[in-house]
């Protein structure tokens, strides 16, 4: 009776009575697999066609087998292939609901953080050629040169005030080239925040200015976000570096932003989600300021604010801006623009209204 040999290679019939020392020519290696190139690991021959592998003719002479192999436990204790990395499982929690969102909200009232500011070399060119001149300086209540941002300090609580010394810059700010200073002290810095901590190179009596000189304007704002960050975008033309400010804490965002034509722009609001402070940022260029959030957490933001959120241009316009935010939910795209431009231009909203 003919039996069937099971040496690799071989799978040739034999009579068990004639089954000699040199009968069998077969294989004694494993397959390989390696790089579109196949063989056996006792042979030194490889080939791309598996139809030319399965007629490599064996390497070894011996007797006929009729004993199957057993079943090797892991081809890569054989093979010239690289063993499989065991998978890790991987776990993926799902976005947090809005209600535990607000369960788990930090409070509002945290202290706020001033974001440092990058300013872009267009920005510093087009400075240069502003007249930078005292009434290009807005100040709540400021000295010469000298910036409520610097030290805080400068605002008119009385006739005592006048006895107070004022440390300040009687020059201007200047931005030439990458470089940041002060023209009457001539303190150079690249670096934005280096320039706002300067101390004042001159001492003097207060020079107070009116709060009506201020001229508080709505500006044109829009938002986009990215899985990790949220980017607030106010359209304001040529604002001043050195006397603009953006603070945040992690869940309110505050921008004071002061621009070409003697114009303030002012906004609080509470954002949507949480954010992270300390990987915050400003970027100022001639025709806008980017407000760049970093997420605390990656995800999506429904908004950009909570709905009761307030949004002001000034103290004086709160119920204006409020206005503004009813008015766009009931206007037709047609009249949003209008609103928009209205907005932009600092107009009245009874131009729009006709209140």
């Amino acid at each position: 009776m003919a039996l069937l040999c099971y040496n690799k290679g071989c799978g040739q019939r034999f009579d068990p009575e004639h089954n000699a020392e040199d009968s069998c020519l077969y294989h004694p290696g494993v397959p390989i697999f390696h790089d579109a190139l196949k063989g056996w690991s006792c042979c030194k021959k490889r080939t791309t066609d598996f139809s030319e592998f399965l007629s490599i003719k064996g390497c070894t002479k011996g007797f006929h087998s009729k004993e199957k192999p057993p079943e090797p436990s892991s081809q890569g204790d054989t093979s010239d292939e690289p063993k499989a990395k065991p998978v890790k499982e991987l776990i993926v929690q799902g976005p947090k609901s809005a209600e535990k969102m607000l369960r788990e909200r930090p409070s509002s009232d945290e202290p706020r953080q001033l974001l440092p500011v990058k300013v872009s070399r267009s920005l510093e060119q087009a400075l240069e050629k502003l007249n930078m001149s005292s009434e290009d300086k807005i100040l709540q209540s400021s000295c010469p040169g000298r910036d409520k941002l610097m030290d805080g300090t400068g605002i008119y609580q009385g006739p005592e005030s006048n006895t107070e010394v004022c440390t300040f810059h009687p020059g201007v700010p200047v931005f030439h080239e990458g470089m940041k200073y002060w023209s009457c002290c001539g303190i150079k810095t690249t670096d934005f925040s280096a320039f706002m901590e300067q101390p004042g190179c001159s001492r003097g009596c207060h020079c107070w200015t009116e709060k009506k000189d201020k001229k508080a304007v709505l500006c044109r704002q829009d938002w986009h976000q990215t899985s990790s960050q949220v980017v607030v975008t106010v359209y304001a033309k040529n604002p001043l570096p050195a006397l603009s400010s953006v603070k945040a804490n992690r869940t309110v965002l505050e921008a004071h932003v002061i621009f070409e034509g003697n114009k303030i722009f002012q906004a609080e609001l509470e954002l949507w989600g949480t954010i992270d402070v300390e990987k915050s940022f400003v970027s100022m260029v001639p025709a806008k300021v980017e407000i760049t959030l970093c997420k605390a957490s990656p995800g999506s933001w429904a908004r950009l604010e909570l709905p009761q959120s307030k949004l002001q241009s000034s103290p004086e316009e709160q119920t204006s801006s409020r206005t503004v935010c009813r008015l766009q939910q009931g206007l037709s795209p047609g009249q949003k623009g209008q609103l928009i431009n209205t907005q932009s231009k600092g107009c009245p909203l009874k131009s729009l209204t006709g209140a």
